[in-house]
Parts: structure tokens; sequence; C-alpha cells
């Protein structure tokens, strides 16, 4: 596989669809491997959802959606594949494994590198055709989608974060001491590749980066949505009001009744909302 700049095609399985829509080609499902900025092989998946039964024939006039997993997900994993068929409704959908994960290359920094993955299939998803890119992260996908808008203004129309913690290494409940044992272990991270499918890096990180509380003040001025259930087993509801408090009059808060942690806890009511905020933000 050849380097190039992020979102570069490194393979790909594009098959364009035999028929056309209003007059003019229509892209069937593509199938990738995306090089990020720092050399990882990225797997990414792109389907174009609301957009073939447009009689306009344009993929311009929908959003596209890029789906950032939570911790230990993948592409092919049922609740992303089911994420990404909610999203469908709505416009296209990219999903993608995070590097360590699924068939991506590299090994996960739970979060932190974790911003060019996310970078690299925003750059795809917009090259696919589509005028507006709307990000939606789960859990660690959460906090990546903050980081990355702060970090990148402007390769985004709307973000959506679910479930994100606010600040990091945070152990307050039993999952979260499960996680970091599983990460900070040598043990732990023979169990993450084996039982898991997740490659973890042993390094800490160095400089630590930038939280998902710090980020968020930086999105302003994109639409952004925090979601997070009462019933999170996993982060309390101190970490969306945090959030909520530090986007200020950027932000949206919907803190859902009875809802857990990341995509599992996700019903199809809900996606459906935020499908349609999304397209309603994004502009």
């Amino acid at each position: 596989m050849s380097s190039g700049p992020a979102g570069h095609v490194a393979r790909s399985t594009d098959r364009p669809h035999a028929e056309t829509n209003g007059g003019k080609p229509v892209r069937m499902s593509s199938r990738v491997f995306l090089r990020t900025s720092d050399g990882v092989a990225i797997d990414a998946r792109y389907e174009p959802g609301a957009a073939l039964n447009d009689t306009s024939g344009t993929l311009s006039a929908h959003p596209v959606f890029v789906v950032a997993h939570g911790f230990t997900g993948a592409v092919d994993r049922p609740h992303v594949r089911r994420i990404a068929d909610a999203f469908a409704r709505c416009g296209g959908v990219v999903t993608f494994s995070f590097r360590g994960h699924g068939m991506s290359g590299g090994h996960s920094t739970v979060g932190d590198r974790e911003v060019l993955d996310l970078a690299a299939a925003v750059a795809w998803a917009r090259s696919r055709g589509h005028a507006r890119v709307v990000t939606v992260g789960f859990s660690m996908g959460g906090s990546v989608v903050l980081r990355h808008a702060a970090l990148h203004p402007g390769q985004t129309d709307a973000v959506v974060s679910v479930s994100s913690p606010a600040r990091w290494y945070y152990r307050g409940t039993a999952p979260m001491r499960r996680l970091h044992w599983l990460v900070t272990r040598p043990e732990g991270r023979v169990v993450g590749r084996y039982g898991f499918r997740t490659r973890i890096h042993h390094r800490d990180w160095n400089p630590v980066p930038l939280s998902p509380v710090e980020a968020v003040p930086r999105i302003a001025p994109t639409p952004l949505l925090i979601v997070h259930g009462d019933a999170d087993g996993y982060f309390p509801v101190d970490h969306p009001r945090m959030l909520a408090a530090a986007a200020g009059d950027q932000g949206e808060l919907w803190l859902e009744p009875g809802m857990g942690h990341a995509e599992h806890a996700a019903g199809d009511e809900l996606l459906a909302r935020i499908g349609e905020w999304s397209v309603r933000r994004a502009g």
C-alpha cells in the first residue's frame, strides 16, 4: 500500500452502480483502506443510503454521516451496522474501524491518535460528493468526534457525541476500572487482543491529549449535540453536563431517560431523532 495524504485510498473495492438515477451515475457501496496522515491503514465502508432514491440524481443534497464506534467496536460489528442502517435513511454513511480494531492496521491509543483516523474518514466521505458531513461518535468515538472538530475546524458541518467521557482517567465506575486494567496491564492487553480483537498500544500518552471538555469550546460555531443516558454504567451524568456547560449556547444536551451506554443502548427512535437533528442543523 502506498503512502499519501489523509483520506488517500490505499486499496479500493469501489463498485459503481450499473444503472443511473435521473440520468446521472449513482455509486453503490464502497469498501476501501484509507491511509491516515501518520501512515496507518484504516478499513472503511461507504453506503449512499437515502441518496439512491433521490430523483435529482445528486449526492450533494444529502449529508453523509461518519460514524465513530466505541472501544472494541469495528466496521462489521452488528451494532455498528445497525447504526449505519438507521442513518442511511437520512443520507450517506461512512463507517470505519479505528486503528487496532478489526482489519485496520496499527494499535489503539484509546482516543488519542484516533483523531487522525476520523480525519481520513471525513476527507473520504466528502470526496463521495456529499456537500455536508456529520460526525457521530459513541463512547471513545464520542470523545474523538469532539477532539476532531476542535483540532480540525471546518471539516465537519455538525457533530454528535453519544456517551462520551468529559475528562480522562476516570475510574469512578466498575466498568471503567475494568477498562483501565485492560488498557494499562500487559495481561489486560492480551485479553484485549484475543478476547476483544482489539490491539492496544503499550505506551502511555505523551503528551496527554486535549480532553473532551477542553475541546468543546473550540467547536463553535459548528452545531454540537451531546447525547447521554441517565442510566449509563460507564460515565455518570456529570460528564455530559460538564460538556454541555463547556459548550454554552453553541451546544445542545439530550439526557435520555433509562438509556445505558453507547451503541448498544441507542434505540431506533433515538437514532432517528439524531438523524433528523443532523439534517436540520448541518445546513
